[in-house]
């Protein structure tokens, strides 16, 4: 995927939650991405509070669903930037922080992801993949399971 500068030290967590039955699916690319456009560098570690930067001017959450949405030709009511989620990540080439967005559907959008080259998984079905990811995922999922 090309990468818009709007992104350059960001990331985007995809994300579907069902309001009835708490259904939590991540989005992946088939590539195996779980962060978009890009996955996150190799060697990417997660950062702990004690450890992340602040102060920084940063990229607002809702221009990079803005810019997701123009990238995957996706309408742009049907993302919502989550409140409150920001992990940074510490790669070779600097920080990136990731934030993440919500599918704002009744049902899981299964048809228009497949046609985007990508899957809606579950936290399960991603098992496997950086150690830094799974971090990221399991942080995800805990504030997904907590609002």
């Amino acid at each position: 995927m090309n990468q818009p500068n709007t992104f350059n030290n960001h990331r985007l967590l995809l994300y579907y939650k069902g309001d009835i039955s708490a259904l939590t699916l991540f989005v992946q690319h088939n590539s195996g991405n779980i962060c978009f456009p890009e996955s996150l560098p190799a060697l990417s570690e997660i950062l702990e509070a004690e450890q992340c930067e602040t102060g920084k001017v940063s990229v607002h959450p809702s221009a990079m669903v803005n810019a997701i949405n123009r990238l995957l030709q996706l309408d742009n009511d049907l993302l919502r930037a989550e409140p409150g989620f920001s992990e940074q990540i510490d790669t070779p080439g600097g920080i990136i922080t990731v934030h993440m967005a919500r599918f704002m559907l009744l049902d899981p959008p299964h048809k228009l992801i497949q046609s985007r080259d990508c899957k809606l998984k579950t936290l399960v079905e991603l098992r496997g993949r950086p150690p830094a990811e799974m971090e990221l995922l399991r942080r995800a999922y805990v504030k997904v399971m907590e609002s």
